[in-house]
Parts: structure tokens; C-alpha cells; sequence
């Protein structure tokens, strides 16, 4: 195999398995380094040496760029094939082959680990047909979080990396912040630009039952929302410790969902299994939409979708109410 792919799939199954980005990093710093080279120069910098001088290169990627150069499949990746390739859970497969895209996808615009093309050519790799970029609002500075000048910006790089594909689409998106008193942290003039609208809370989770009500209210009810994302904000697992979920009327929440044609994300992240399951039961019988998302702050983390389409599968949801199954079209015409 070619060396770029070694290094990428390595890349994506570390990612997918939630390592430390400091891990990844090595192998997608060194697809960098070798990306300007073509096979023949690689395998002349390997046979003379000079690859294992090569800023951005190292040990353990310099030899899994020689086991490819010499024909076979890299230890290291043959390994990590053996322990975590294949799908996450072999739990909801049929509906899995339904999803053509994800709503929910961060990149180095704001606190993800690569750049939007590596997160196109992953998307396409899965076979999705499209993915939104849905970097963070102004307010989340911890996340570097998207200005108005910026995301006009990222916009624009958005264009020319589709330009370059036929058969896949980057759709234009954003996790918005909702801010304490229920607004959206965007101009409204850039809002109406985008495809895609996730509305998210990420500040003051343990506000009273009542206010959160009122604020989720009335960013449901903008205009420009499309899905609200991982309700709750809780954390049941992983590195960043645990925290308890957000309480709100979600009778009343996910009623106002189903009137105003806004999609609950069942958020596929481990960390988050976000909404909890009698929270999805509430929503289930209000009449939602859903959107299947992965939250991926990384390639191989889109590969988390697998787990979201277990929760929904298992709970009997219908992949015609689940709107990362419809075709792009489709998708664009509801969102709009």
C-alpha cells in the first residue's frame, strides 16, 4: 500500500478510538511531510536514508513508511486492524447503511486536530455523501470559536475544496451557541448564509429547570436552527471526566422541536450518548426529526457514527425521521 495511505488509515482507527490527539498527530504531521513526494521519491529517501532526517518524520512513522515502500501492510497498522478495525459495534448496521451524512463536524477553524480537506477526504472515504463544517460560535473562546470575518473565510475555503469534488459535498454549517437568554451567537446576516444551523448549549448547564426551558424555547424557535444539538451536555465517560445532564421541560422542548421542524442530534460521541435514552423515548413519541451526528473533532472520529445508529436502531427509530439519511437535496430543501 502507499505509504500516505498507511499513514492515514493509522491516523483514522487511533482517532476513531478516541486516543490522545498528541498519538495521532505524529502520523498526520508525517503525511505532510511526504505528501509533496512521489512514490519513487519516497522510496529513493528511504533507500538512501535521507527520509529519516525529514522534519515532521519519525521513528515509528519512518518505519511504517518503509514496510509500505518495501510492498507489505505496516506492522503497526496490522496491528491496530486486528484489535480495533472493522465497524465500533456491530450493533445497528442496517440503519448505518442508510446515513448519507453528518450535521456535526468540527476542524482547525476552531478546536478540531486537521484541516477541512482532510475531513472531506475522510467523509468521502466512509462513503458519506457530504458533511458539514459546524465549527464553534464567537462566545466559546476555550474552543476558538468562529467570528463572523472568520467563518465568511472558512466559507470561501469551503468553495474551492468543492470545487475539486464531483460526487461529495462540504456543506456550509455551524454549532451555534445559545447564548443565556436563548439567542443565536451569529450575526443573523452570516446565519442566512449557511446550510446548516446546529444550535448547542455549552455555557451555564446547571441553570434552573425553568430558565433552561425558556432559553433552549427560544432557539428552537429562531428561524435559522435546524438541530439542537447534544440537549443535555452531559458527560458519562472519557478524559474529560464526568457531568451531570442539563434539566429542562423536555416535554415542552422537544414538542416545540417537532412544531418547528427542528431535528433532535442523537449525538454519537461515547462520551456524551446524548439524549439519554428516556429522553429519546420523549422525543420518539413527540414526533421529532433526528439527525445522527458524530460531534468529530477529528477524521477517524466520523467513524463514531456507528454508535449513534446502534442507539437510534435499538430504539426503533425510523431512518425516513432521521434526516442525515436523506440525500443532499432533500436535506437542503428541509433546512432551508
Amino acid at each position: 500500500m502507499r505509504p500516505t495511505e498507511a499513514l492515514d488509515e493509522i491516523a483514522y482507527l487511533l482517532e476513531r478510538d478516541l486516543a490522545s490527539p498528541y498519538k495521532t498527530k505524529a502520523f498526520r504531521s508525517a503525511i505532510i511531510a511526504i505528501a509533496p513526494l512521489s512514490d519513487d521519491d519516497i522510496a529513493s529517501k528511504v533507500a538512501d536514508g535521507s527520509l529519516k532526517r525529514t522534519k515532521g518524520i519519525g521513528s515509528t512513522t519512518y518505519t511504517v513508511i518503509e514496510q509500505s515502500v518495501e510492498g507489505g501492510v505496516p506492522d503497526y497498522l496490522a496491528d491496530l486492524r486486528e484489535r480495533i478495525g472493522g465497524p465500533v459495534t456491530d450493533a445497528g448496521q442496517e440503519l448505518r447503511a442508510q446515513l448519507k451524512g453528518d450535521l456535526h463536524s468540527h476542524s482547525t477553524w476552531s478546536d478540531g486536530t486537521t484541516d477541512l480537506a482532510s475531513m472531506a477526504r475522510t467523509a468521502r472515504r466512509l462513503g458519506h455523501s457530504y458533511l458539514v463544517a459546524s465549527d464553534h460560535s464567537p462566545s466559546l473562546t476555550i474552543a476558538n470559536g468562529l467570528s463572523t470575518e472568520r467563518l465568511k473565510k472558512q466559507l470561501v475555503e469551503l468553495d474551492g475544496i468543492n470545487a475539486q469534488l464531483d460526487d461529495f459535498r462540504m456543506l456550509t454549517g455551524i454549532e451555534v451557541d445559545i447564548l443565556l437568554d436563548g439567542e443565536l451567537d451569529q450575526s443573523e446576516e452570516v446565519l442566512g448564509r449557511l446550510d446548516i444551523v446546529v444550535a448547542s448549549v455549552h455555557s451555564k448547564l446547571r441553570m434552573d429547570s425553568r430558565e433552561m426551558t425558556k432559553r433552549m424555547l427560544a432557539a428552537i424557535r429562531h428561524p435559522q436552527s435546524n438541530v439542537l444539538g447534544h440537549c443535555t451536555g452531559r458527560l458519562v465517560q472519557g478524559g474529560r471526566g464526568t457531568r451531570p445532564q442539563s434539566t429542562f421541560d423536555a416535554e415542552t422542548v422537544f414538542a416545540a422541536c417537532a412544531e418547528n421542524d427542528v431535528a433532535v442530534e442523537i449525538n454519537s460521541r461515547p462520551e456524551r450518548q446524548d439524549p439519554p435514552d428516556n429522553l429519546l423515548m420523549i422525543a420518539i413519541e413527540a414526533g421529532c426529526l433526528f439527525s445522527i451526528d458524530s460531534d468529530a473533532h477529528a477524521p477517524g472520529q466520523l467513524g463514531l457514527l456507528d454508535l449513534g445508529a446502534a442507539r437510534a436502531e435499538a430504539h426503533g427509530i425510523p431512518a425516513e425521521r432521521i434526516v442525515t439519511s436523506w440525500p443532499v437535496d432533500r436535506l437542503l430543501e428541509w433546512a432551508a
